[in-house]
């Protein structure tokens, strides 16, 4: 079998739920395993250690500069490094997948893999959900993450391969948890849908699917009404994709994640830019005022 020769980093922050399962799914394939904690309040550190993680403390601003900073500050000599969340795991069947090809060694500079999602206990199969390839891995020095506040991307520089295997994301908090998180995402989302515009995108290519959901979310998506976006997005998926093939499980999903979701995002969008109107003053301003976010 082929030595394992990969590099892992794992963003977290209280995962003490999450943490020993995911490391442990690395077993097979990393000799290295960095967790960068941006400030856990839970067991979460040293559960890692006790995994077999190396921990590394960086304050959090967003996802892209916190695993780019992991990237450039950890000193990853390993020839691959694969980009993990806390909550998800590696199954048995990609990671004898991700040897074999390693084995390989074919002319690639990045490998998708497929991202099951599974919710409230079931995968979750329609709605456009599944499979999504995914940029986990690359070749050391050849990938970072997009510089954005939301919706952040692997990219590479040269060719891509796809496995199709599994990464399982398994979140196993609580309801409120995940709303609570994902009322933090709406925020950085509506941060960074007013900071961007086209002439600032990064033009480096993304996966072929990434690449296609990027198009239509900025040229046909951004163009509809705020507010009544979210409500066609959720139809789109829910009727049209088969979301209600999923259940009750995929009821809750794809109203929280279809419809709730982005409507909070445009919500906040108004607001900001209501608080940028009535007070005269920048994005930058109003976001670290109400938000606490320095851009």
């Amino acid at each position: 079998m082929t030595e394992p020769c990969i590099t892992v980093i794992i963003l977290a922050q209280d995962e003490a739920r999450h943490i020993t399962r995911c490391i442990a799914s690395l077993a097979p394939l990393a000799p290295r395993i960095i967790v960068v904690d941006s400030g856990s309040t839970d067991e979460t550190p040293a559960l890692a250690i006790a995994a077999g993680a190396q921990i590394i403390h960086h304050d959090w601003k967003n996802y892209a500069d916190q695993f780019n900073w992991a990237l450039q500050s950890t000193g990853i000599t390993t020839p691959w490094t694969l980009r993990l969340d806390a909550d998800e795991v590696v199954t048995p069947d990609l990671a004898a997948k991700i040897l074999a090809l390693i084995a390989a060694d074919p002319p690639i500079a990045g490998v998708t893999v497929d991202r099951a999602m599974y919710f409230l206990g079931r995968k979750i199969r329609w709605g456009g959900m599944y499979p999504v390839d995914m940029l986990r891995l690359w070749r050391t020095g050849r990938g970072r993450i997009e510089s954005r506040w939301m919706d952040e991307h692997t990219i590479v520089d040269g060719p891509m391969a796809h496995i199709p295997g599994e990464i399982a994301d398994i979140n196993l908090n609580s309801i409120g948890s995940w709303t609570a998180k994902h009322n933090g995402y709406a925020t950085r989302e509506a941060i960074d849908q007013l900071s961007r515009s086209a002439s600032t995108a990064d033009p480096a290519p993304l996966s072929p699917q990434a690449r296609r959901k990027r198009w239509i979310k900025d040229n046909l998506y951004a163009r509809l009404p705020l507010g009544l976006r979210a409500l066609f997005y959720f139809l789109y998926r829910y009727v049209l994709l088969l979301g209600f093939l999923d259940g009750w499980q995929g009821l809750v999903f794809h109203t929280l994640q279809g419809f709730w979701y982005r409507f909070l995002v445009d919500v906040k969008i108004v607001e900001l830019r209501g608080l940028m109107h009535t007070r005269n003053q920048d994005l930058a301003t109003v976001v670290e005022a109400e938000y606490g976010h320095k851009l």
